[in-house]
């Protein structure tokens, strides 16, 4: 049993029934992406953010946090449906990959609500959380755009104070995704030692696919969190911040800026 299905245990207060947990989960989780997918955004128009509040909506960087909700929204939808439907197909490796990225994708919504956090707090520049959410939205390693992106090292190491564990459960899957002892030997070899031979096999499923549908909906359940509570209640507070500062956010928006 892992950490996470524990938790859930702890919290219902009954005793513990791995099958009936497994097809629990599996349940809400499908029930949950369908939701999910029937909820995403077609299109986000400008006017009707002007309409909802013209001072706050002339700042580019309010579009670009709607921008960055919604995309990150449709990612980690379409991540999380591919990694349930490779689970449900026993092909655990590739799952974990998807969900690794799912996590990647959470981390980034968490890091720009607590950044709006910070503006709201009076520690950090209004125009430089612009400049990050130009970063956030625009990075690239590949340097198809202008802004280098972000290292996802560091993001989630900002979102695991607010989430404990986070990091090292995105660091158990990362093991699963790259070519060292997880990703090659322990996932595709065991040693007898009686016989003194080593056998290979696809032990993927073996080893993680108990805890998958767990960390799936650790996964789901933080994001729908964030995107739902966290996000809108942030969002409401900086568009009314925007009007209260907004003559000094004019008075102030040519000065360069210093990270």
């Amino acid at each position: 049993m892992g950490q996470f299905e524990t938790a859930l245990m702890t919290r219902s207060g009954h005793s513990f029934c791995p099958q009936t947990y497994y097809v629990s989960v599996m349940d809400t989780i499908e029930q949950n992406l369908a939701n999910w997918r029937a909820s995403l955004m077609a299109s986000i128009p400008i006017g009707g953010l002007l309409s909802r509040n013209p001072i706050a909506y002339k700042w580019k960087a309010l579009f670009r946090c709607w921008l960055l909700r919604e995309a990150a929204f449709w990612r980690v939808t379409d991540l999380l449906t591919q990694s349930y439907v490779l689970h449900q197909q026993g092909h655990s490796l590739g799952a974990r990959i998807l969900l690794r990225s799912g996590f990647e994708t959470l981390a980034t919504l968490i890091y720009l609500n607590q950044r709006i956090q910070q503006v709201l707090d009076g520690k950090l520049d209004f125009h430089l959380f612009a400049r990050k959410t130009s970063i956030l939205l625009l990075g690239s390693r590949d340097g198809s755009t202008n802004h280098q992106s972000l290292n996802i090292g560091t993001i989630l190491g900002k979102c695991d104070k607010r989430y404990p564990g986070l990091e090292k459960l995105y660091g158990v899957l990362s093991e699963s995704a790259h070519p060292n002892y997880e990703g090659m030997v322990a996932g595709y070899s065991k040693v007898d030692h009686d016989e003194y031979e080593t056998r290979f096999s696809n032990r993927w499923m073996q080893l993680h696919g108990a805890s998958h549908l767990g960390s799936m909906e650790r996964c789901m359940m933080t994001f729908h969190h964030e995107y739902v509570d966290v996000w809108a209640d942030l969002m409401g507070r900086l568009e009314r911040w925007i009007v209260e500062n907004d003559a000094e956010l004019e008075a102030t928006k040519n000065i360069p800026l210093q990270d």
